[in-house]
Protein backbone atom coordinates (compact mmCIF):
# COMPACT_ATOMS: atom_id res chain seq x y z
CA UNK A 1 0.00 0.00 0.00
CA UNK A 2 8.73 -1.11 -1.60
CA UNK A 3 11.44 0.48 -1.36
CA UNK A 4 14.15 1.09 1.18
CA UNK A 5 11.85 0.71 4.21
CA UNK A 6 9.55 3.50 3.01
CA UNK A 7 7.63 2.37 -0.03
CA UNK A 8 5.96 4.93 -2.24
CA UNK A 9 2.54 3.84 -3.29
CA UNK A 10 1.51 3.39 -6.88
CA UNK A 11 -0.41 6.25 -8.42
CA UNK A 12 -3.67 4.30 -8.03
CA UNK A 13 -3.05 3.58 -4.37
CA UNK A 14 -2.06 7.18 -3.76
CA UNK A 15 -5.25 8.43 -5.35
CA UNK A 16 -7.27 6.04 -3.22
CA UNK A 17 -5.63 7.26 -0.06
CA UNK A 18 -6.13 10.88 -0.97
CA UNK A 19 -9.72 10.30 -2.06
CA UNK A 20 -10.54 8.67 1.23
CA UNK A 21 -8.86 11.39 3.23
CA UNK A 22 -10.82 14.09 1.43
CA UNK A 23 -14.09 12.23 1.64
CA UNK A 24 -14.11 11.46 5.33
CA UNK A 25 -12.90 14.68 6.83
CA UNK A 26 -10.30 13.62 9.36
CA UNK A 27 -9.00 10.24 8.60
CA UNK A 28 -7.15 8.37 5.95
CA UNK A 29 -9.45 5.40 5.40
CA UNK A 30 -8.86 1.96 3.98
CA UNK A 31 -10.99 0.76 1.08
CA UNK A 32 -14.21 -0.89 2.16
CA UNK A 33 -14.39 -4.23 0.41
CA UNK A 34 -16.51 -7.51 0.98
CA UNK A 35 -15.34 -10.73 2.66
CA UNK A 36 -16.52 -14.15 1.61
CA UNK A 37 -19.14 -15.32 4.05
CA UNK A 38 -17.00 -18.18 5.30
CA UNK A 39 -15.54 -19.27 8.58
CA UNK A 40 -12.26 -21.03 9.16
CA UNK A 41 -12.12 -24.21 11.13
CA UNK A 42 -8.62 -25.12 10.11
CA UNK A 43 -6.37 -22.19 10.93
CA UNK A 44 -4.82 -22.56 14.38
CA UNK A 45 -5.52 -19.58 16.62
CA UNK A 46 -5.50 -18.58 20.27
CA UNK A 47 -8.08 -20.13 22.54
CA UNK A 48 -10.84 -18.02 24.03
CA UNK A 49 -10.58 -19.94 27.28
CA UNK A 50 -12.81 -22.85 26.27
CA UNK A 51 -10.39 -24.67 23.97
CA UNK A 52 -12.19 -23.23 20.93
CA UNK A 53 -10.78 -20.65 18.54
CA UNK A 54 -11.65 -17.01 19.23
CA UNK A 55 -14.98 -16.09 17.71
CA UNK A 56 -16.41 -19.60 17.47
CA UNK A 57 -18.28 -19.67 20.80
CA UNK A 58 -21.51 -17.84 21.63
CA UNK A 59 -21.30 -15.98 24.92
CA UNK A 60 -23.35 -13.43 26.86
CA UNK A 61 -21.72 -11.14 29.40
CA UNK A 62 -23.99 -8.61 31.09
CA UNK A 63 -26.02 -6.76 28.43
CA UNK A 64 -23.73 -7.81 25.58
CA UNK A 65 -23.69 -11.05 23.61
CA UNK A 66 -21.54 -12.48 20.84
CA UNK A 67 -22.97 -14.93 18.32
CA UNK A 68 -20.85 -16.65 15.63
CA UNK A 69 -22.30 -16.24 12.17
CA UNK A 70 -21.86 -14.77 8.68
CA UNK A 71 -19.19 -12.18 8.01
CA UNK A 72 -20.16 -8.50 7.94
CA UNK A 73 -21.33 -7.02 4.65
CA UNK A 74 -18.91 -4.83 2.72
CA UNK A 75 -19.18 -3.10 -0.67
CA UNK A 76 -16.64 -5.29 -2.50
CA UNK A 77 -14.82 -8.56 -1.78
CA UNK A 78 -11.74 -8.46 0.47
CA UNK A 79 -9.46 -11.40 -0.22
CA UNK A 80 -7.76 -10.95 3.15
CA UNK A 81 -11.05 -11.83 4.87
CA UNK A 82 -11.51 -15.11 3.05
CA UNK A 83 -11.79 -17.72 5.78
CA UNK A 84 -12.26 -15.19 8.58
CA UNK A 85 -14.17 -16.29 11.68
CA UNK A 86 -17.11 -13.94 11.97
CA UNK A 87 -20.16 -13.10 14.01
CA UNK A 88 -22.18 -10.35 15.67
CA UNK A 89 -21.85 -8.45 18.93
CA UNK A 90 -25.21 -7.26 20.25
CA UNK A 91 -25.17 -4.33 22.71
CA UNK A 92 -27.56 -1.68 24.05
CA UNK A 93 -27.77 1.37 21.81
CA UNK A 94 -27.80 3.70 24.82
CA UNK A 95 -26.43 2.29 28.05
CA UNK A 96 -27.85 5.21 30.07
CA UNK A 97 -31.40 4.04 29.34
CA UNK A 98 -32.71 0.87 30.93
CA UNK A 99 -35.10 0.13 28.06
CA UNK A 100 -32.70 0.96 25.24
CA UNK A 101 -33.08 -1.02 22.03
CA UNK A 102 -30.26 -3.34 20.95
CA UNK A 103 -27.91 -2.77 18.02
CA UNK A 104 -25.65 -5.24 16.21
CA UNK A 105 -21.96 -4.79 15.38
CA UNK A 106 -20.27 -7.01 12.80
CA UNK A 107 -17.11 -8.86 13.84
CA UNK A 108 -14.46 -10.50 11.64
CA UNK A 109 -11.36 -12.27 13.01
CA UNK A 110 -8.42 -12.97 10.71
CA UNK A 111 -6.26 -15.82 11.96
CA UNK A 112 -2.55 -15.38 12.61
CA UNK A 113 -0.27 -16.37 9.74
CA UNK A 114 1.81 -18.59 12.00
CA UNK A 115 0.82 -22.04 13.21
CA UNK A 116 1.60 -21.07 16.80
CA UNK A 117 -0.12 -17.71 17.39
CA UNK A 118 0.31 -15.62 20.52
CA UNK A 119 -2.64 -15.80 22.93
CA UNK A 120 -3.35 -12.04 22.91
CA UNK A 121 -4.86 -10.85 19.61
CA UNK A 122 -4.92 -7.31 18.21
CA UNK A 123 -8.14 -5.34 17.84
CA UNK A 124 -8.13 -2.76 15.02
CA UNK A 125 -9.84 0.63 15.53
CA UNK A 126 -10.76 2.34 12.27
CA UNK A 127 -10.43 5.94 11.24
CA UNK A 128 -13.01 8.53 10.33
CA UNK A 129 -14.96 8.98 12.47
CA UNK A 130 -17.41 6.90 10.49
CA UNK A 131 -15.21 4.33 8.71
CA UNK A 132 -15.85 0.62 9.08
CA UNK A 133 -12.99 -1.37 10.63
CA UNK A 134 -13.96 -4.47 8.64
CA UNK A 135 -13.26 -2.54 5.44
CA UNK A 136 -9.73 -1.71 6.62
CA UNK A 137 -8.72 -5.36 6.94
CA UNK A 138 -6.60 -5.27 3.79
CA UNK A 139 -4.47 -2.46 5.19
CA UNK A 140 -3.91 -4.35 8.44
CA UNK A 141 -3.06 -7.69 6.84
CA UNK A 142 -0.93 -6.17 4.06
CA UNK A 143 1.11 -4.56 6.83
CA UNK A 144 1.76 -7.93 8.50
CA UNK A 145 -0.25 -7.22 11.63
CA UNK A 146 -1.40 -10.84 11.76
CA UNK A 147 2.13 -12.26 11.58
CA UNK A 148 1.75 -14.13 14.86
CA UNK A 149 -1.53 -12.84 16.32
CA UNK A 150 -5.17 -12.99 15.32
CA UNK A 151 -6.51 -9.58 14.29
CA UNK A 152 -10.04 -8.61 15.26
CA UNK A 153 -12.14 -6.13 13.25
CA UNK A 154 -15.44 -4.85 14.64
CA UNK A 155 -17.71 -2.43 12.83
CA UNK A 156 -18.00 0.55 15.16
CA UNK A 157 -21.60 1.44 15.97
CA UNK A 158 -23.34 3.20 13.11
CA UNK A 159 -20.80 2.20 10.46
CA UNK A 160 -21.41 0.45 7.15
CA UNK A 161 -21.63 -3.16 8.34
CA UNK A 162 -23.34 -2.39 11.66
CA UNK A 163 -27.10 -2.56 12.21
CA UNK A 164 -28.26 0.16 12.03
CA UNK A 165 -25.83 1.74 9.57
CA UNK A 166 -26.10 5.51 9.88
CA UNK A 167 -24.90 6.36 6.37
CA UNK A 168 -26.30 9.18 4.19
CA UNK A 169 -25.63 9.13 0.46
CA UNK A 170 -27.21 12.56 0.10
CA UNK A 171 -24.31 14.20 1.98
CA UNK A 172 -21.69 12.33 -0.04
CA UNK A 173 -23.40 13.21 -3.32
CA UNK A 174 -23.66 16.85 -2.31
CA UNK A 175 -19.96 16.90 -1.39
CA UNK A 176 -19.19 15.68 -4.91
CA UNK A 177 -21.40 18.29 -6.59
CA UNK A 178 -19.92 20.96 -4.31
CA UNK A 179 -16.60 20.75 -6.16
CA UNK A 180 -18.40 22.88 -8.73
CA UNK A 181 -19.34 25.53 -6.14
CA UNK A 182 -17.33 28.27 -4.47
CA UNK A 183 -16.04 26.31 -1.48
CA UNK A 184 -16.81 28.63 1.42
CA UNK A 185 -19.54 30.85 -0.05
CA UNK A 186 -22.67 31.53 2.09
CA UNK A 187 -24.76 29.83 -0.61
CA UNK A 188 -22.57 26.71 -0.34
CA UNK A 189 -22.97 26.75 3.43
CA UNK A 190 -26.75 26.87 3.12
CA UNK A 191 -26.82 23.86 0.78
CA UNK A 192 -24.29 21.99 2.91
CA UNK A 193 -26.33 22.44 6.08
CA UNK A 194 -29.53 21.48 4.25
CA UNK A 195 -27.91 18.17 3.29
CA UNK A 196 -26.81 17.59 6.88
CA UNK A 197 -30.29 18.37 8.20
CA UNK A 198 -31.92 15.99 5.69
CA UNK A 199 -29.53 13.25 6.81
CA UNK A 200 -30.37 13.84 10.45
CA UNK A 201 -34.10 13.74 9.79
CA UNK A 202 -33.79 10.47 7.88
CA UNK A 203 -31.74 8.79 10.60
CA UNK A 204 -33.94 10.07 13.44
CA UNK A 205 -37.06 8.85 11.60
CA UNK A 206 -35.50 5.38 11.41
CA UNK A 207 -35.52 5.22 15.22
CA UNK A 208 -31.83 5.82 15.82
CA UNK A 209 -30.90 7.51 19.09
CA UNK A 210 -28.34 9.89 17.60
CA UNK A 211 -27.04 10.88 21.04
CA UNK A 212 -25.70 7.34 21.53
CA UNK A 213 -23.12 7.38 18.72
CA UNK A 214 -20.00 8.62 20.47
CA UNK A 215 -16.70 7.54 22.00
CA UNK A 216 -18.12 6.71 25.42
CA UNK A 217 -20.53 4.13 24.00
CA UNK A 218 -17.99 2.84 21.47
CA UNK A 219 -15.37 2.35 24.19
CA UNK A 220 -17.90 0.32 26.16
CA UNK A 221 -18.59 -1.73 23.00
CA UNK A 222 -14.89 -2.62 22.84
CA UNK A 223 -14.81 -3.63 26.50
CA UNK A 224 -17.88 -5.81 25.90
CA UNK A 225 -16.32 -7.40 22.81
CA UNK A 226 -13.22 -8.49 24.71
CA UNK A 227 -15.22 -10.17 27.47
CA UNK A 228 -17.80 -11.63 25.08
CA UNK A 229 -14.98 -13.26 23.10
CA UNK A 230 -13.64 -14.73 26.35
CA UNK A 231 -10.31 -12.94 26.09
CA UNK A 232 -8.27 -12.28 29.21
CA UNK A 233 -6.03 -9.83 27.37
CA UNK A 234 -5.65 -8.20 23.98
CA UNK A 235 -3.73 -5.44 22.19
CA UNK A 236 -5.21 -2.32 20.61
CA UNK A 237 -4.18 -0.63 17.36
CA UNK A 238 -5.96 2.53 16.19
CA UNK A 239 -5.38 4.73 13.16
CA UNK A 240 -6.34 8.41 12.85
CA UNK A 241 -9.72 8.92 14.53
CA UNK A 242 -9.27 5.39 15.91
CA UNK A 243 -6.46 6.83 18.04
CA UNK A 244 -8.93 9.18 19.74
CA UNK A 245 -11.22 6.24 20.46
CA UNK A 246 -8.24 4.17 21.66
CA UNK A 247 -7.21 6.85 24.15
CA UNK A 248 -10.78 7.17 25.47
CA UNK A 249 -11.02 3.37 25.71
CA UNK A 250 -7.76 3.15 27.66
CA UNK A 251 -8.96 5.84 30.07
CA UNK A 252 -12.41 4.36 30.66
CA UNK A 253 -11.82 0.59 30.37
CA UNK A 254 -8.12 -0.23 30.91
CA UNK A 255 -8.68 -3.81 32.10
CA UNK A 256 -7.35 -6.48 29.77
CA UNK A 257 -5.32 -4.15 27.55
CA UNK A 258 -1.75 -5.43 27.14
CA UNK A 259 -0.48 -2.69 24.80
CA UNK A 260 -1.73 0.14 22.57
CA UNK A 261 -0.52 1.36 19.19
CA UNK A 262 -1.78 4.71 17.89
CA UNK A 263 -0.92 5.94 14.39
CA UNK A 264 -1.92 9.40 13.12
CA UNK A 265 -2.76 10.69 16.58
CA UNK A 266 -5.89 12.67 17.47
CA UNK A 267 -5.81 13.55 21.20
CA UNK A 268 -9.35 13.72 22.69
CA UNK A 269 -8.30 16.69 24.82
CA UNK A 270 -7.56 18.95 21.83
CA UNK A 271 -10.02 17.80 19.14
CA UNK A 272 -11.38 20.70 17.10
CA UNK A 273 -10.73 23.21 14.36
CA UNK A 274 -7.72 24.93 15.94
CA UNK A 275 -5.63 21.76 16.21
CA UNK A 276 -6.61 20.84 12.65
CA UNK A 277 -5.11 24.12 11.43
CA UNK A 278 -1.96 23.44 13.42
CA UNK A 279 -1.66 19.99 11.84
CA UNK A 280 -2.04 21.45 8.36
CA UNK A 281 0.71 23.96 9.06
CA UNK A 282 3.09 21.22 10.22
CA UNK A 283 2.30 18.83 7.40
CA UNK A 284 2.52 21.43 4.64
CA UNK A 285 5.74 22.73 6.16
CA UNK A 286 7.25 19.26 6.11
CA UNK A 287 6.64 18.90 2.36
CA UNK A 288 7.88 22.42 1.56
CA UNK A 289 11.02 21.92 3.66
CA UNK A 290 11.81 18.60 1.96
CA UNK A 291 11.55 20.27 -1.45
CA UNK A 292 13.77 23.16 -0.32
CA UNK A 293 16.44 20.70 0.84
CA UNK A 294 16.47 18.88 -2.51
CA UNK A 295 18.56 20.96 -4.93
CA UNK A 296 16.63 20.10 -8.08
CA UNK A 297 13.27 20.79 -6.42
CA UNK A 298 14.43 24.00 -4.76
CA UNK A 299 15.97 25.26 -7.99
CA UNK A 300 12.82 24.58 -10.04
CA UNK A 301 10.28 25.51 -7.34
CA UNK A 302 11.87 28.07 -5.00
CA UNK A 303 9.91 29.57 -2.10
CA UNK A 304 7.17 26.96 -2.44
CA UNK A 305 5.52 27.96 0.83
CA UNK A 306 5.17 31.55 -0.36
CA UNK A 307 3.79 30.34 -3.70
CA UNK A 308 1.16 28.25 -1.94
CA UNK A 309 0.04 31.07 0.35
CA UNK A 310 -0.12 33.52 -2.56
CA UNK A 311 -2.26 31.07 -4.54
CA UNK A 312 -4.67 30.72 -1.62
CA UNK A 313 -5.08 34.50 -1.45
CA UNK A 314 -5.39 34.96 -5.21
CA UNK A 315 -7.88 32.12 -5.69
CA UNK A 316 -10.02 33.27 -2.78
CA UNK A 317 -10.25 36.69 -4.41
CA UNK A 318 -10.78 35.28 -7.91
CA UNK A 319 -11.66 31.56 -8.11
CA UNK A 320 -10.68 29.55 -11.17
CA UNK A 321 -13.35 27.47 -12.90
CA UNK A 322 -12.50 24.55 -15.16
CA UNK A 323 -13.94 21.27 -16.44
CA UNK A 324 -12.30 17.90 -15.87
CA UNK A 325 -12.96 14.30 -16.86
CA UNK A 326 -13.25 11.94 -13.91
CA UNK A 327 -10.69 9.10 -13.84
CA UNK A 328 -11.99 5.83 -15.23
CA UNK A 329 -15.04 7.41 -16.85
CA UNK A 330 -16.11 9.80 -19.59
CA UNK A 331 -18.02 11.99 -17.15
CA UNK A 332 -17.05 15.63 -17.19
CA UNK A 333 -17.65 17.82 -14.16
CA UNK A 334 -17.20 21.48 -13.37
CA UNK A 335 -14.60 22.33 -10.72
CA UNK A 336 -14.20 25.63 -8.92
CA UNK A 337 -10.85 26.21 -7.21
CA UNK A 338 -10.85 28.94 -4.59
CA UNK A 339 -8.58 29.42 -1.57
CA UNK A 340 -10.50 27.05 0.67
CA UNK A 341 -10.57 24.32 -1.94
CA UNK A 342 -6.81 24.62 -2.43
CA UNK A 343 -6.15 24.31 1.31
CA UNK A 344 -8.28 21.17 1.47
CA UNK A 345 -6.65 19.69 -1.62
CA UNK A 346 -3.24 20.33 -0.08
CA UNK A 347 -4.24 18.62 3.18
CA UNK A 348 -4.94 15.42 1.28
CA UNK A 349 -2.18 15.90 -1.32
CA UNK A 350 0.49 15.27 1.31
CA UNK A 351 -0.29 11.62 0.50
CA UNK A 352 1.16 12.28 -2.96
CA UNK A 353 3.90 14.65 -1.80
CA UNK A 354 6.24 14.10 -4.81
CA UNK A 355 3.59 15.68 -7.05
CA UNK A 356 2.83 18.72 -4.88
CA UNK A 357 5.52 21.21 -6.04
CA UNK A 358 4.82 20.57 -9.71
CA UNK A 359 1.04 20.77 -9.21
CA UNK A 360 1.28 24.11 -7.39
CA UNK A 361 3.63 25.49 -10.04
CA UNK A 362 1.26 24.44 -12.81
CA UNK A 363 -1.61 26.16 -11.01
CA UNK A 364 0.48 29.31 -10.58
CA UNK A 365 1.08 29.33 -14.33
CA UNK A 366 -2.56 28.99 -15.32
CA UNK A 367 -2.79 25.21 -15.51
CA UNK A 368 -5.31 24.09 -12.84
CA UNK A 369 -6.09 20.71 -14.42
CA UNK A 370 -3.95 18.45 -12.24
CA UNK A 371 -5.24 19.84 -8.95
CA UNK A 372 -8.82 20.13 -10.22
CA UNK A 373 -8.83 16.50 -11.38
CA UNK A 374 -7.49 15.25 -8.06
CA UNK A 375 -9.93 17.42 -6.09
CA UNK A 376 -12.94 16.14 -8.03
CA UNK A 377 -11.73 12.53 -8.19
CA UNK A 378 -11.57 12.33 -4.41
CA UNK A 379 -15.15 13.46 -3.98
CA UNK A 380 -16.69 11.48 -6.86
CA UNK A 381 -14.81 8.27 -6.06
CA UNK A 382 -17.08 5.26 -5.35
CA UNK A 383 -15.19 4.91 -2.05
CA UNK A 384 -16.54 8.34 -1.05
CA UNK A 385 -20.23 7.63 -1.73
CA UNK A 386 -22.58 5.84 0.67
CA UNK A 387 -19.98 4.28 2.95
CA UNK A 388 -19.25 6.79 5.70
CA UNK A 389 -21.37 6.84 8.86
CA UNK A 390 -22.39 10.48 9.13
CA UNK A 391 -24.36 9.54 12.23
CA UNK A 392 -21.07 8.70 13.92
CA UNK A 393 -19.20 11.65 12.37
CA UNK A 394 -21.58 14.20 13.84
CA UNK A 395 -22.24 12.15 16.96
CA UNK A 396 -18.55 12.50 17.84
CA UNK A 397 -17.81 15.99 16.54
CA UNK A 398 -20.99 17.64 17.79
CA UNK A 399 -20.87 16.17 21.29
CA UNK A 400 -17.12 16.04 21.94
CA UNK A 401 -15.53 18.78 19.82
CA UNK A 402 -17.70 21.84 19.12
CA UNK A 403 -19.14 22.16 22.66
CA UNK A 404 -15.62 22.59 24.03
CA UNK A 405 -14.17 24.97 21.43
CA UNK A 406 -15.59 28.45 20.89
CA UNK A 407 -15.96 29.94 17.44
CA UNK A 408 -13.32 32.51 18.38
CA UNK A 409 -10.87 29.78 19.39
CA UNK A 410 -11.47 27.94 16.13
CA UNK A 411 -10.87 31.11 14.10
CA UNK A 412 -7.76 31.95 16.09
CA UNK A 413 -6.33 28.56 15.13
CA UNK A 414 -6.48 29.53 11.45
CA UNK A 415 -5.17 33.01 12.07
CA UNK A 416 -2.16 31.77 14.03
CA UNK A 417 -1.28 29.01 11.58
CA UNK A 418 -1.70 31.07 8.39
CA UNK A 419 -1.95 34.79 9.18
CA UNK A 420 -1.73 35.70 5.47
CA UNK A 421 -4.88 33.78 4.55
CA UNK A 422 -8.13 35.67 3.98
CA UNK A 423 -10.63 35.57 6.84
CA UNK A 424 -13.06 33.48 4.78
CA UNK A 425 -10.41 30.74 4.52
CA UNK A 426 -9.32 30.97 8.17
CA UNK A 427 -12.95 30.55 9.24
CA UNK A 428 -13.20 27.00 7.82
CA UNK A 429 -10.67 24.53 9.20
CA UNK A 430 -9.30 21.95 6.74
CA UNK A 431 -11.71 19.02 6.28
CA UNK A 432 -14.14 20.51 8.84
CA UNK A 433 -15.98 22.96 6.61
CA UNK A 434 -19.17 24.39 8.16
CA UNK A 435 -18.82 22.08 11.16
CA UNK A 436 -20.43 24.47 13.64
CA UNK A 437 -23.62 25.13 11.64
CA UNK A 438 -23.80 21.40 10.89
CA UNK A 439 -23.74 20.68 14.62
CA UNK A 440 -26.41 23.32 15.20
CA UNK A 441 -28.84 21.24 13.15
CA UNK A 442 -27.58 17.85 14.35
CA UNK A 443 -28.81 18.64 17.86
CA UNK A 444 -27.10 16.15 20.16
CA UNK A 445 -26.20 16.98 23.77
CA UNK A 446 -22.64 17.74 24.76
CA UNK A 447 -20.65 14.82 26.13
CA UNK A 448 -19.52 15.09 29.76
CA UNK A 449 -16.59 17.50 30.04
CA UNK A 450 -14.46 14.54 31.12
CA UNK A 451 -14.40 13.40 27.48
CA UNK A 452 -11.70 16.05 27.05
CA UNK A 453 -9.52 14.66 29.85
CA UNK A 454 -6.03 13.55 28.95
CA UNK A 455 -5.39 9.82 29.16
CA UNK A 456 -3.04 8.84 31.95
CA UNK A 457 -1.76 5.29 31.76
CA UNK A 458 1.25 3.04 32.23
CA UNK A 459 0.08 0.60 29.55
CA UNK A 460 2.89 0.31 26.96
CA UNK A 461 2.00 2.58 24.05
CA UNK A 462 3.46 3.19 20.61
CA UNK A 463 2.71 6.73 19.41
CA UNK A 464 3.72 6.80 15.74
CA UNK A 465 3.27 9.59 13.19
CA UNK A 466 4.38 10.74 9.76
CA UNK A 467 6.51 13.81 9.15
CA UNK A 468 4.20 14.96 6.33
CA UNK A 469 0.99 14.38 8.33
CA UNK A 470 -1.23 17.40 7.63
CA UNK A 471 -4.31 15.88 9.26
CA UNK A 472 -3.22 15.11 12.81
CA UNK A 473 0.44 16.26 12.99
CA UNK A 474 3.53 14.49 14.29
CA UNK A 475 3.61 16.84 17.30
CA UNK A 476 0.63 14.99 18.77
CA UNK A 477 2.88 12.02 19.58
CA UNK A 478 5.00 13.84 22.18
CA UNK A 479 1.85 15.60 23.42
CA UNK A 480 -0.03 12.43 24.39
CA UNK A 481 3.17 10.77 25.65
CA UNK A 482 3.43 13.34 28.47
CA UNK A 483 0.84 11.36 30.45
CA UNK A 484 1.64 7.86 29.12
CA UNK A 485 4.54 6.71 31.26
CA UNK A 486 5.46 3.72 29.05
CA UNK A 487 5.11 5.44 25.67
CA UNK A 488 7.51 5.14 22.74
CA UNK A 489 7.21 8.12 20.38
CA UNK A 490 8.22 7.62 16.74
CA UNK A 491 8.06 9.99 13.78
CA UNK A 492 8.59 8.39 10.39
CA UNK A 493 9.97 11.16 8.14
CA UNK A 494 8.58 11.95 4.69
CA UNK A 495 5.36 10.01 5.31
CA UNK A 496 1.75 11.27 5.39
CA UNK A 497 -1.13 10.59 7.74
CA UNK A 498 -1.32 6.94 8.95
CA UNK A 499 2.19 5.67 8.29
CA UNK A 500 1.20 2.01 8.71
CA UNK A 501 -0.54 2.30 5.32
CA UNK A 502 2.48 3.66 3.44
CA UNK A 503 5.74 2.74 5.16
CA UNK A 504 7.37 -0.67 5.45
CA UNK A 505 9.49 0.79 8.24
CA UNK A 506 6.37 1.83 10.17
CA UNK A 507 4.93 -1.65 9.70
CA UNK A 508 8.16 -3.22 10.98
CA UNK A 509 8.17 -0.97 14.03
CA UNK A 510 4.49 -1.63 14.76
CA UNK A 511 4.69 -5.42 14.50
CA UNK A 512 7.84 -5.47 16.66
CA UNK A 513 6.07 -3.29 19.22
CA UNK A 514 3.37 -5.88 19.78
CA UNK A 515 6.11 -8.49 20.29
CA UNK A 516 8.04 -6.35 22.79
CA UNK A 517 5.90 -3.34 23.77
CA UNK A 518 8.63 -1.71 25.83
CA UNK A 519 11.33 -2.01 23.16
CA UNK A 520 10.08 -1.85 19.56
CA UNK A 521 12.69 -2.11 16.80
CA UNK A 522 13.23 1.33 15.27
CA UNK A 523 16.52 0.80 13.45
CA UNK A 524 14.88 1.10 10.01
CA UNK A 525 14.38 4.82 10.60
CA UNK A 526 18.07 5.51 9.96
CA UNK A 527 17.86 4.35 6.35
CA UNK A 528 14.97 6.54 5.22
CA UNK A 529 15.42 9.09 2.47
CA UNK A 530 13.19 11.91 1.19
CA UNK A 531 11.03 11.36 -1.88
CA UNK A 532 12.26 12.47 -5.27
CA UNK A 533 9.97 15.32 -6.23
CA UNK A 534 8.58 15.48 -9.75
CA UNK A 535 10.23 18.19 -11.86
CA UNK A 536 8.23 19.63 -14.73
CA UNK A 537 9.65 21.09 -17.90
Amino acid sequence: MALNHAPRRSRTARLRARSAAVATGVLLTGLLTTPDHAQSGTDPSPSSGTGAAIGTVARTVGDASFEPGPCPKTPEPIAELKGARCGTLTVPENRTEADSRKIKLGVAIVAAATGKPKPDPIVWLAGGPGDDAVGEAKMAIDGGLNRDRDVIFMSQRGTYSADPALTCRNIDEFNARATGLVYDAPSSERLHVEATKACREKLAASGADLSAYNDIESAADLADLRTALGLEQWNVFGISYGTQLALVYVRLHPDGIRSVGIDGILPPSTGGSAVTWSAAKQGFGGVFKACAEQPACNRRYPNLSATFERLVRDLEAKPVTTTVTLPGSQKQVKVVLDGGALVNWMTAATHVAPQVPRALDELAHGKPQRIAEQWAAGKYSPQAIGRLSHGLVYGVFCSEWTPYETQAEALRGGQEAFPSFPLSVQAQAPLLTFLRPDCDVWKVPAAPRSIRDVTKSDIPTLAISGGFDAQTAAANGPYVARTLSNATVVTVPYEPHVVFATSACAQEITVSFFDTPTAPKTGCLSGLEPPEFEIGS
